[in-house]
């Protein structure tokens, strides 16, 4: 809004001209985000609790985890509120891709948010039926795929790291591929969403590496010098992570342990199928998988020990997902924070260090 309200100024003030730059705007939006989600927090959890939106908390969990029954869930409202605002404010609403995250996010928020406000209303732990949820974000994630697919001048083909020669192309079996790509990357984050503060930072690094990767992508003589895929216009999606990144650290500061809020459904769902679809536009989907590192290791480590249970008879690891299994061997849950954001930073490392590696 602010770039086609004040760009065109630039020859009448030519202060205005720093607009044309998308590093400018990524800034812009990161402070703009962390100051929405900053300042509104202290209103929105008050407004949460006069509404008794109180998180249902599961007996099958850490019984230190009971405590925390009745914090505010919900907050991923704010969440979408900041990076969708700054995003609005400070992107190029021009441009094609832009808009594509923006709805895809908003999507699955409405999904999580449909499933939160079951749990909240009935007053229990479960939502949306399995059948009802996992359905409408295939639904969410298939218009996706076929929206890419019939998009003039997109590139359907996939790529892959460290082998820069192989192209695959999928032609429409690409709809497909989005849909296991937002899914899984959407239920993941759900997955590691379990301890103060987990989720939202992990997500935070892994918006942040986005940004750098969509930045690059949209610019074709980096691109070209890196030997990666172009795809042009790609570059203003790196707004929207910088937005993203911003609303993270400003609801981290609510979100920290002892939390004040919880982001719920509406907002693990939201950010995952929007780092989703950022790394399925930018070509970078097989990515993903290292650049979210812990999200895989919290749904594989479901998927490990339901297999394990009900070929063995036996569990892998004393809880899933693994942060439970941390937990429950004695580490302190601050620990268990922190150890898997330090993870994700060296997981963030190891993806950027792709782009040179070719």
């Amino acid at each position: 809004m602010l770039y086609h309200l004040l760009y065109p100024l630039r020859d009448i003030i030519p202060a205005f001209n720093v607009f044309r730059y998308i590093t400018f705007r990524v800034a812009a939006a990161i402070v703009t985000a962390l100051l929405l989600s900053w300042l509104l927090g202290p209103w929105f959890v008050r407004t949460l609790r006069r509404l008794s939106v109180g998180q249902n908390i599961r007996d099958v969990g850490p019984q230190a985890h009971l405590v925390k029954a009745g914090t505010p869930t919900m907050g991923g409202l704010l969440i979408l509120f900041a990076a969708l605002g700054a995003t609005l404010l400070w992107g190029n609403l021009s441009n094609r891709y832009v808009w594509i995250v923006i709805l895809v996010t908003a999507a699955f928020g409405a999904i999580g948010f449909a499933d939160d406000y079951i749990k909240v209303r009935k007053r229990r732990n479960l939502g949306l039926t399995v059948r009802s949820k996992f359905g409408l974000q295939f639904l969410a994630a298939a218009i996706m795929g076929a929206t890419l697919v019939l998009l003039p001048g997109f590139d359907t083909s996939l790529t892959f790291p460290f082998l820069k020669q192989l192209v695959l192309p999928l032609g429409y079996f690409y709809i497909v591929f989005v849909m296991i790509v937002l899914v899984g990357a959407s239920n993941a984050v759900n997955l590691t969403d379990g301890l103060d503060g987990l989720a939202i930072g992990t997500t935070s690094v892994a918006a942040a590496t986005y940004a750098i990767f969509t930045y690059v992508a949209g610019n074709k003589v980096i691109a070209g010098y890196l030997q990666v895929a172009h795809v042009p216009g790609m570059g203003e999606v790196a707004v929207f992570c910088g937005a993203l990144f911003g609303a993270g650290l400003g609801f981290l500061w609510y979100n920290s342990h002892p939390a004040e809020v919880f982001m719920g459904d509406v907002g693990s769902l939201a950010l995952g199928g929007g780092i989703g679809a950022v790394a399925v536009l930018a070509k970078q989907e097989i990515l993903l998988v290292l650049v979210g590192g812990v999200f895989v290791m919290e749904a594989l480590s479901v998927i490990i020990q339901v297999a394990s249970f009900k070929l063995r008879g036996k569990r892998v690891f004393r809880m899933s997902p693994i942060h439970h299994h941390f937990e429950l061997i004695g580490w302190a849950e601050p620990k268990v924070i922190v150890r898997f954001w330090i993870l994700s930073i060296l997981f963030a490392l190891l993806s950027l260090s792709t782009l040179k590696l070719r």
